[in-house]
């Protein structure tokens, strides 16, 4: 990580900490072991996450932008969010959006695609963002598509055209169907079916040219 960057690093671990603190006595050695904890941790995640501080920064004020507006649909484990190496990755669990093999999403999933919309247009407007669609392994019989690999890229297409009508630029979004091929849980169990039925949202990071990463992906200057 550059100097830059770490120094960005330090100055946002230590006012994250003076508010924490705030109104508190600690003991100078704690408060400097603590304030060291906290740069190495926000450190390692920005190389975890192979993004550039800003970036990082950019991506972190939308997850928190999120994380109170969905917080009743996370508490109800209706929407999961993550910051992860693809990008700030916004879960919609099972039947949130959709009834069971069908593509028109519910009237009632309208709301909580608008709080997402809202942060999209507000937060990251100048980032791409891709719908992907997921199914669990379980073969199509009675809804009428032709494989898995149809219905979750009609139900991401559907997604798409909804964030369209809420003023997201067409060409900001894409829209990708990965049937049952991209599983986050074991299709043995009815549980690990409904974890891999999902639909994500997911606001990409700009990436630094491949020319300004090291030899292991990291970013360099």
């Amino acid at each position: 990580m550059s100097a830059a960057i770490k120094l960005s690093v330090v100055i946002l671990a230590i006012g994250v900490l003076a508010s924490s603190l705030s109104g508190c006595t600690v003991v100078l050695q704690k408060r400097h072991t603590s304030d060291m904890e906290k740069i190495a941790s926000l450190s390692a995640e920005i190389d975890r996450l192979k993004m550039t501080e800003e970036e990082y920064l950019k991506l972190q004020n939308a997850y928190n932008a999120l994380e109170k507006s969905l917080r009743k649909e996370i508490d109800e484990k209706k929407v999961k969010l993550g910051l992860e190496e693809k990008g700030l990755v916004i879960t919609f669990v099972d039947n949130v959006l959709f009834d069971a093999g069908k593509a028109k999403l519910r009237v009632d999933s309208y709301s909580i695609l608008d709080k997402v919309a809202r942060v999209c247009r507000q937060n990251v407007r100048d980032r791409q963002i891709g719908i992907e669609g997921h199914t669990d392994n379980q073969p199509i019989k009675y809804s009428g598509w032709k494989s898995n690999w149809e219905l979750s890229t009609a139900r991401a297409t559907s997604v798409l055209h909804y964030l369209i009508q809420k003023d997201i630029s067409p060409e900001r979004l894409s829209a990708t169907g990965y049937g049952e091929f991209h599983p986050v849980a074991s299709n043995e169990t009815a549980e690990g079916k409904q974890e891999n039925r999902r639909v994500e949202i997911v606001i990409l990071p700009e990436r630094m040219p491949k020319e300004k990463q090291g030899s292991e992906g990291k970013y360099v200057k």
